[in-house]
């Protein structure tokens, strides 16, 4: 009998198709941004970890110059994929492709780099919170300190107010959207700026729980019905040069069950819950937003 977390895991990602994976592939900002940032962090001798391998073009990339990478993937599909294409390139054979479940499995011996990259937009339905605070506990009980390295190091979260359009030729359907960062999104307005609402250091202790109020001021007129969600990945931190690799994932836009109609200058009290892991439906029920009509100043956060 399968318990209720590997009951879960079958709908909240670790059992994705086998094509979502190598759509990943095709991501090139998601692609040249482990790339850049692997290849800064991991250096010769080391060895890596990487849980949740997929197809193991990342553990690939670790082992470039790292001695030995350990991959564990729990989909016996994805196991087979990541062992056909490393054999296929270039220093392949110190990739180690292990059939486990990230939430019970530690390597042999010490690692100097955690890899882990089972991130879904606002950490909802993949697992990585609480895949890496499992495994530090496990790995302090074995090992001792210090802990290795984590990549992503930190992870940035935001909240945004917007305006966002649901007629499809005609149909009105108010449904999740995802959007690419950095481009014009046809169809959506911003009623304010973004705001941070939490922020994941993996080197501390991390709650699964995220609970946050916060307001915002309307810069425009507008029917608020939605709200974006905006992750940043702070996949690692260049210290020489004062900067950091990142990589942004695809806005997440979820419909408000009742529209808000908002007048520049308008003050905005948004709200919501959500546990890291669950599923979008879970944050969308819990999501609140309400006019209150005082002036306030809040910071902007810079995706």
């Amino acid at each position: 009998m399968l318990n209720e977390r590997e009951i879960e895991s079958c709908y909240l990602g670790q059992f994705i198709p086998v094509h979502y994976h190598h759509n990943m592939l095709m991501d090139a900002n998601r692609m040249h941004n482990f790339k850049a940032a692997i290849d800064y962090v991991v250096k010769p001798g080391m060895k890596v970890l990487e849980l949740g391998g997929g197809t193991g073009v990342l553990s690939f990339f670790a082992a470039q110059k790292a001695d030995k990478v350990y991959c564990v993937e729990f989909n016996p599909d994805m196991v087979q994929e990541a062992r056909k294409f490393l054999a296929m390139n270039k220093n392949g054979a110190r990739v180690e492709v292990i059939h486990a479940d990230a939430f019970e499995f530690l390597p042999p011996e010490p690692v100097d780099v955690v890899i882990c990259e089972m991130i879904h937009v606002a950490m909802l339905r993949e697992k990585q919170v609480e895949v890496i605070e499992h495994f530090k506990q496990r790995y302090r009980g074995r090992f001792g300190g210090p802990l290795p390295l984590f990549m992503p190091e930190a992870v940035l979260m935001a909240a945004q107010p917007v305006q966002q359009e649901y007629d499809f030729d005609g149909f009105y359907a108010p449904i999740v959207q995802f959007q690419q960062p950095g481009q014009m999104q046809n169809g959506t307005l911003e009623l304010s700026q973004p705001q941070v609402y939490s922020l994941i250091d993996f080197t501390q202790p991390n709650e699964m729980q995220y609970r946050w109020e916060g307001q915002f001021v309307a810069e425009r007129d507008g029917q608020l019905n939605a709200l974006r969600f905006i992750t940043k990945n702070i996949l690692a931190v260049v210290q020489e040069r004062n900067s950091t690799i990142d990589w942004l994932n695809h806005y997440m836009t979820l419909p408000l069950a009742e529209p808000v109609a908002v007048r520049a200058g308008d003050t905005i009290q948004v709200g919501f819950a959500y546990r890291a892991g669950g599923q979008i439906q879970s944050l969308q029920a819990n999501m609140q937003a309400a006019v209150v009509r005082v002036t306030a100043s809040v910071p902007a956060f810079a995706a």
